[in-house]
Parts: structure tokens; sequence; C-alpha cells
């Protein structure tokens, strides 16, 4: 087998088998069938996902992360590796970056059979990215207690960059997540005695004007922030004043400060709306993955094994608006640092986007995954 029918086997037959985050139990027998058929040692620290490793001939150890969870999406692309599981798929690439560690983790036990693997690797077939926050959970569960790592290398796929492109850029690269929750409680009475109740319809209307205002008079128009209003609903009953209103969305943002901004504004929103309203509400925070932020220490040896892999570098100015759990990894860790390879074709179709029922892309560009990862390898020099 060659490594492009390598890469397409392994890579549609876990397309077809997608498993959502936390319960990926067929992909880690999957990916940990591989690497006891390879003789690779590997550990299960969490239920799901592996981690494995070997030892090469210098004291350094390096680290590369794949994550292999998919999304409740029911697909639509008409292909015979379409999903198998109802509403679930793999649409934000996660079976493409398994599949390029696999094919990378091959081409590393050749190197240590031969004797020529330059450093210590530890190979990490992550759970629960999209939410769970895998990463934090096997850095909790200190599952690499007992391997020095130096740096830790990550990559996904970009279907808004060309193939043979890859996206880079210095501290951060991606936005910090953070999802906030209104909840307001007024008293309910008939319509026609409206003024006995206390109307979150009406107190509900005015934290969505407020919230979307945020962005507009409360921050700087020169940064990019997203405070976006995802989900709300208020009242019982067509003839009752509603007694109940929620509102639920997500804030992203890369400067601290800016989020911090975003919560004090809300806080006051919450609190302006018994004095307005009569109407009680709390506003909740659930705190999201960081930032994720490249190392500009890795940023010469990411750019020079891009070069030797022949992928043309785009250094982007600003960061992506969506979160990323390999921040913590960075954060947490070792330095680290995160790229976004093309997957744009337009000849073939594959030009939408992520977290969409009709991703797919060539399976050539995780050839393209596996020589970056290998000219890291062989260039690496502690930084």
């Amino acid at each position: 087998m060659n490594e492009l029918e390598f890469v397409t086997t392994h890579r549609r037959h876990l397309h077809q088998h997608p498993e959502l985050s936390l319960h990926e139990y067929e992909t880690t027998q999957y990916i940990t069938d591989f690497l006891t058929e390879l003789d690779v040692p590997f550990e299960r620290p969490l239920e799901t996902g592996a981690i494995a490793y070997l030892e090469g001939n210098s004291q350094h150890t390096i680290a590369y992360r794949a994550d292999i969870d998919a999304l409740p999406i029911f697909e639509e692309n008409d292909v015979d590796f379409r999903s198998q599981n109802d509403n679930v798929m793999h649409a934000c690439g996660h079976d493409g970056h398994t599949t390029a560690l696999m094919l990378f983790v091959k081409r590393c036990k050749a190197m240590a059979d031969k004797g020529t693997l330059p450093h210590n690797i530890v190979f990490i077939f992550q759970p629960a990215e999209e939410t769970g926050g895998g990463a934090h959970r096997l850095i909790k569960a200190k599952a690499f207690e007992n391997y020095p790592i130096e740096a830790v290398f990550g990559i996904h796929v970009n279907p808004f960059s060309d193939e043979g492109t890859v996206v880079i850029r210095d501290e951060e690269i991606t936005a910090s997540a953070t999802e906030y929750r209104f909840y307001l409680t007024g008293l309910s009475s008939h319509v026609a005695d409206k003024e006995q109740g206390h109307s979150c319809g009406e107190a509900l209307q005015h934290v969505l004007t407020q919230v979307g205002q945020i962005q507009q008079f409360h921050l700087n128009g020169l940064k990019r922030n997203i405070v976006h209003m995802g989900h709300f609903e208020a009242g019982e009953a067509i003839n009752t004043v509603p007694s109940n209103g929620y509102l639920e969305g997500t804030i992203r943002t890369y400067d601290v400060d800016d989020l911090t901004i975003v919560k004090n504004q809300m806080q006051k929103i919450a609190e302006s709306v018994s004095l307005l309203f009569n109407v009680t509400c709390e506003v909740k925070f659930e705190e999201g993955y960081p930032p994720t932020m490249n190392s500009p220490k890795l940023r010469e040896p990411v750019e020079q094994a891009l070069n030797n892999a022949n992928l043309e570098v785009i250094d982007k100015p600003t960061p992506f608006l969506f979160g990323e759990d390999f921040s913590f990894y960075g954060q947490l860790l070792a330095p680290a640092y995160f790229v976004f390879v093309g997957t744009r074709n337009k000849e073939k179709g594959y030009v939408t986007g992520l977290h969409t029922s009709h991703l797919n892309f060539d399976e050539k560009v995780l050839i393209d995954v596996a020589n970056y990862y290998e000219q890291l390898l062989l260039n690496y020099k502690e930084v």
C-alpha cells in the first residue's frame, strides 16, 4: 500500500464511523489496533484517545497532536464513504488530522527500527476537542508527566485557503471562546390584566438590544471580536404575560481585556433589568478555550519545515475567531505552534467551510501534513 492509498483508506474508514466528543470508543480502538500492529507503545490516560511514544537518538522530546472527535451534524455529501452514523459527521476534518498523524507514526517507526529517529516523539491522539476540552483533560490527568516535552505541534485543515498553502501566525492564531446565558424571571398574568404582570418579554427585548450594542459602543472598533446571540425565548402561552426569558450565546475574542469589558457590560445589563422591568435577571458565564498562542521561538523551525515540504507559507495578519483547545498545550504544557493547512479545491468542489454538512477534501493533503511533521522532526533544535 503506497502512502496515498494509506491515507485514503484510513481517512475514509474514520469518516464513515464518526463519534462525538468523549464517546470515541471505536475510533480509539481503530487507532490502538494500528499502533499495536506497528509495535508502537501507547497509553490510555482517558477512556478515549491514546498517547504513543517512540524513543529517538537525542534527549529532546517533541509532541504532535491530532484530535479524533466528530460533530452532531447530518452529512449531506453524496460519497461512498459517507457517515454511517446518523447526525454525526467529521465536519471539522478531524478524520484527516488523525490519519495524517497515523502516517507520520508509521514513518517514525520505520526510522526507529533503523536506528535513525532523531528525537523522542510523543504522538497525541486527543479526544474531545469540539466539546469537553480533551487537551485540558489529558494535562489534568498527568498524561505527559513522564515525557519532558519541549514543544508541541498541531495542524488544522483549512477550506478557506488553497491546497499547497499553510496559514501561520505568531502569538494569537485563534480566539478565546466563552459562553454566556441570561436567565430572566418575572410574574405571569392574564393578558386581560397585563399590567399586573412583570413581563420577561419586554425585559428580554431590552437585553437583546443592549447585548447587540456591546460591540458597537464598548469595544475598540479596530479589533476583531464577536458577541453572538445564538438562542433566545420567552413566555409560556399566547394569552399570558411571559414569566420567564432566556438568552444564550458566545463571545469570541483574542484580547483578555476585551473579554473583561464584555463580561462587565453584560453584568450591568442584567442589573438594569430589575430596575427597569421589576424582573430578576442573572447572567452566567462558562469559560471555554483560551486563545491559541503560537510561540515566536518556534516560528523559524516551523517556517523552514513548511518550505522544505514545498508548502507555501501565508502569514495571517489577524487571528481566526473560532476556538481551539490546542490552546491548552501552549498554556499549560510547553511552547506550541498551530498552523492551518489549505484544502480548498474549486475544481473538485472542496469549498465549503468547517462545521458544514458538505465538508470534504482530497486526501493527498494529508501526505503534505506528514511531510511537514517529518521536516520539523529532522531539523528540530532546542529553542
